[in-house]
């Protein structure tokens, strides 16, 4: 069983970048697809990015197509999301989440059964 947990967030004005990081332990880190979800106040939660076990496989929102970039490090055990031209909208609690790697990468965020406990972006206009 996955443990993660999430860094990097803050406070950034629009147009700048940030990096999230998710850290992972209790688990074979390798054997995992890996997403970023955000839920912004009153909204649900919604899919960002989500990578496959060996980094090949990318899938991104649309909103965020172009701007941010998922990658993982095995070796490191560690997941990251590197965010650009952030905009107010992209204002949310960033989410980390795993699901076994042979089900694949999904945009709902009921299929995957490990998470984190969030980290808070807040991009100011």
């Amino acid at each position: 069983q996955v443990q993660l947990v999430e860094s990097g967030g803050g406070l950034v004005q629009a147009g700048g970048s940030l990096r999230l990081s998710c850290a992972a332990s209790g688990g074979m880190f390798s054997s995992y697809t890996m997403a970023w979800f955000r839920q912004a106040p009153g909204k649900e939660r919604e899919f960002v990015a989500g990578i496959g076990w060996n980094g090949v496989s990318t899938t991104y929102a649309d909103s965020v197509k172009d701007r941010f970039t998922i990658s993982r490090d095995n070796a490191k055990i560690t997941v990251y999301l590197q965010m650009s031209s952030l905009k107010s909208e992209d204002t949310a609690v960033y989410y980390c989440a795993a699901r076994p790697s042979r089900l694949g990468i999904t945009r709902t965020p009921s299929t995957y059964g490990y998470w984190g406990q969030g980290t808070q972006v807040t991009v100011s206009s």
